[in-house]
């Protein structure tokens, strides 16, 4: 791969993962072209120095690496291969980086379609959280070709701080990403039903946290979710409507497989009644107040901003 500086960087997708991966790669020298349909977001990674443009097909003029990191395989086919997509206009022998949660199949199906226009396609699912973004420090579950891999680690090591290489073929990673994600949903409406069942109990919810996370109980999500609890504060992170998709690609591979998946389906179903609630764009720590007012509860509010 070129240096950092001579290397043309299109991030699609300026959402909390998205926007970190964007700015990591714009710290460590890259020349990088953000892409959002959020003027907001676009208006903030501008201020930080990194060009924006309109559309995938204009922030991939050339670009060396298109990392789309949408919301399911139906945004990635758009942002890709639709009208004013991104594969058309970057370099040839460029390389995609495909990000967002999809059943491997489709990650098959988007790494032949990259092969026919000569560009190379990564499937790499990405963990961590906005956080981690912001500090280039994701967990990437990746396959493709291994020399692909290799051309484009600078950029890969600004962003993450574990790649997994995981085959070859396009769709493996993706199905990490299905095992990673059916666990993350079902922890996070395990978190949220503990927390709210402690409230019922008439518990300090802040001991109760301080408890668990000390304790055999405790999950990456009880403890990361949690204090969205506490704080009354449910801007989202990370929405219920991704686990309603991201579950419900686990239930649909489930099916095809006549494998029986009865704890994510619970735990899907628990983020549907959310949604269903008037929740689905808020944070997936939404599930606790959809339980709280199931039960007549009252769960912690935000803290009014001081005045003056």
């Amino acid at each position: 791969m070129k240096s950092p500086q001579e290397t043309k960087v299109c991030v699609i997708g300026l959402g909390s993962m998205g926007f970190g991966m964007a700015e990591s790669l714009l710290r460590d020298g890259f020349a990088v072209t953000g892409v959002d349909v959020n003027a907001e977001a676009m208006a903030r990674f501008s201020a930080l120095g990194g060009a924006v443009a309109a559309d995938p097909a204009t922030g991939a003029q050339d670009a060396d690496l298109v990392i789309a990191v949408v919301v399911n395989a139906d945004q990635t086919g758009q942002v890709l291969f639709g009208p004013g997509g991104a594969v058309a206009t970057m370099s040839k022998g460029g390389v995609v980086m495909s990000c967002a949660t999809m059943a491997p199949d489709l990650a098959r199906v988007f790494a032949k379609r990259c092969a026919e226009v000569g560009v190379e396609y990564l499937d790499t699912p990405i963990s961590g959280g906005a956080v981690r973004a912001a500090s280039g420090e994701l967990t990437i579950m990746g396959s493709g070709p291994s020399a692909t891999f290799a051309r484009i680690r600078p950029a890969l090591d600004s962003v993450a701080a574990k790649v997994y290489e995981l085959g070859e073929e396009a769709g493996t990673g993706a199905a990490f990403k299905v095992v990673n994600q059916l666990l993350a949903g079902v922890h996070i409406a395990a978190a949220c039903e503990a927390i709210t069942f402690a409230k019922a109990m008439d518990l300090d919810l802040e001991k109760v946290y301080e408890v668990i996370t000390a304790s055999a109980g405790n999950s990456w999500m009880f403890e990361n979710r949690v204090p969205h609890v506490l704080e009354g504060d449910y801007s989202p992170r990370s929405a219920v409507d991704i686990f309603t998709k991201d579950l419900g690609i686990v239930a649909d591979i489930g099916r095809d497989m006549k494998f029986p998946t009865p704890i994510a389906s619970t735990a899907m179903q628990m983020f549907v009644m959310t949604a269903a609630a008037g929740m689905g764009r808020d944070d997936d720590a939404s599930v606790a107040r959809m339980l709280a007012d199931i039960a007549g509860l009252e769960l912690p509010s935000a803290t009014p901003a001081s005045e003056g």
